[in-house]
């Protein structure tokens, strides 16, 4: 569900989250980086790095810029703690995630990746609230559903030639989905609530709703990787796997009411 990617409940601190990330900006990082890539990435230097690179970084991309600014990440982190102040955030961009581009983009953080990953993410959210309409509007009104299917379409395609054609802006990406994020969820909520006497089944997409605002959170509540592995935004993927597992039961309950409504109907007919 599409709702997983509401990254605020408020939107104060946007713009903290879309002014890139501090530890990118110090310039013992930068400093550390580009003497780095000038000792390490280029002539005999450059030919040892390929010559040692485990195979499994070569084929992911790995270049010796991005070793110079992994090494250099942990260089300054090290002068954080030992200047007793908060880790800071490297490399940070708020990612809207459908699956397999996420993955990609997890795997490799490339401008292509990045995009790719952004744009499915919101195809996702819109594709959610289209279900939503089918589900609350458009068994009953097929007309309805098709037009606002059609405006929805209009929507993606406008979103996705500003980022691409006029300005990557991160701060705009974040509003756009947090705010058909919101609708989506009220709308599902709404349906729900009026339901929930008739059909028993709605409790599970409540929850669903619920858990992923809440989980949402912990995209806003970053904090440094506990073990330096797991961090705010890779323990929010893996608590909305259970999630899903949640909202596909609510959906095949709800498949299965709607087929015995229509067997009903035809038996009547």
């Amino acid at each position: 569900m599409a709702g997983r990617t509401v990254r605020l409940v408020l939107l104060v601190g946007a713009a903290a989250l879309t002014s890139g990330s501090q530890g990118d900006r110090e310039p013992v990082y930068r400093d550390c980086v580009l003497r780095c890539e000038e000792r390490n990435c280029s002539g005999v230097a450059l030919k040892h790095f390929r010559s040692r690179q485990p195979i499994y970084m070569s084929l992911a991309g790995w270049t010796c810029q991005d070793d110079c600014k992994y090494e250099c990440m942990w260089v300054t982190v090290g002068l954080y703690l030992q200047e007793g102040h908060k880790v800071p955030q490297f490399h940070g961009k708020v990612s809207l995630n459908a699956w397999f581009w996420s993955t990609v983009f997890h795997t490799r953080d490339t401008d292509v990746t990045e995009k790719m990953d952004y744009f499915c993410a919101s195809t996702v959210i819109l594709h959610s609230v289209y279900l939503c309409c089918v589900r609350t509007v458009g068994l009953q009104r097929p007309a309805v559903a098709s037009a606002f299917r059609a405006l929805l379409l209009l929507m993606l395609t406008a979103h996705v030639s500003y980022l691409s054609f006029v300005r990557f802006d991160y701060g705009y990406n974040l509003a756009a989905n947090v705010a058909i994020g919101l609708v989506n969820a009220a709308w599902w909520l709404t349906w729900c609530l009026r339901n929930r006497q008739r059909l028993p089944h709605v409790h599970k997409c409540i929850v669903v709703v619920l858990l992923l605002q809440g989980l949402s959170l912990l995209e806003l509540l970053d904090f440094p990787p506990l073990f330096w592995v797991l961090d705010a935004h890779a323990i929010w993927h893996v608590s909305t796997i259970p999630v899903h597992v949640l909202f596909f039961s609510f959906l095949e309950d709800d498949s299965l009411y709607l087929l015995k409504e229509s067997e009903a109907k035809f038996k009547l007919d």
